[in-house]
């Protein structure tokens, strides 16, 4: 069953809402980032590549003036309007991850990481990155002092796969999912979030545009890489 976007005959309480957030907040002792759009500023190497790959697997190519559109839209709308059926993302995905290998030079990190990843290890926070990239690549993004400071890595998740690496993550932890917080960027890691029973956080920096995630009803949107921090205190 596809997810079902919260209107507004469906909202509760706000104040409800944001006292609930308050408490969970402050018991979350597991936080699992994703990656690229969250950690990592990977749009712009990907709006690069993005239509040699198009070429290559025969689907759409995307303008300049279609990526707010895309943004938009939800993981499999944007593969409707690309074109691209099932079958054919595992090998644009094998594809994709040998590109990012050969440019990882060319992806950064976002400006605050290095010190939001400190700051939550300094707490006790349990921290895990889940992927659809290698967990080389994502290493190698971070950097050695980041990288250490993540307990566990979940990496080669497939496009609608990253259900399962939450539930490896949280086996690996022996955290119990209502302790943990996903903080991720596009729809596909609000709803295996979801599914697992973990809470989620959107950010406002991602792939996805921030008012299409907050349809998807999260725990918590953070406007900047700081909210993070300052709302897990």
């Amino acid at each position: 069953m596809r997810h079902q976007r919260v209107g507004s005959s469906h909202c509760v309480c706000a104040a409800s809402l944001a006292e609930t957030s308050r408490v969970r907040l402050s018991t979350y002792r597991l936080v699992i980032f994703d990656m690229d759009g969250t950690l990592s500023d990977s749009f712009p190497w990907f709006a690069r590549v993005l239509n040699s790959v198009a070429d290559k697997y025969r689907f759409r190519r995307v303008a300049a003036g279609d990526v707010e559109m895309l943004r938009r839209l939800d993981s499999r709308e944007i593969l409707d309007w690309l074109g691209v059926p099932l079958w054919k993302l595992p090998r644009m995905a094998r594809h994709m991850r040998a590109l990012k290998t050969q440019q990882i030079h060319e992806i950064a990190l976002f400006a605050g990481v290095d010190r939001l990843l400190a700051d939550l290890a300094a707490r006790d926070i349990t921290l895990a990155i889940v992927s659809s990239d290698t967990e080389d690549n994502v290493r190698r993004t971070l950097g050695p002092d980041n990288a250490r400071l993540i307990a566990h890595y979940a990496c080669r998740s497939s496009m609608f796969g990253k259900r399962a690496k939450f539930r490896t993550v949280l086996r690996r932890s022996r955290v119990p999912a209502q302790q943990a917080l996903a903080i991720g960027d596009e729809t596909r890691d609000a709803e295996a979030a979801r599914a697992t029973g973990i809470a989620f956080g959107a950010v406002a920096w991602g792939y996805a545009h921030i008012d299409l995630l907050r349809t998807y009803a999260p725990d918590e949107v953070f406007l900047t890489l700081d909210d993070i921090a300052e709302k897990l205190a």
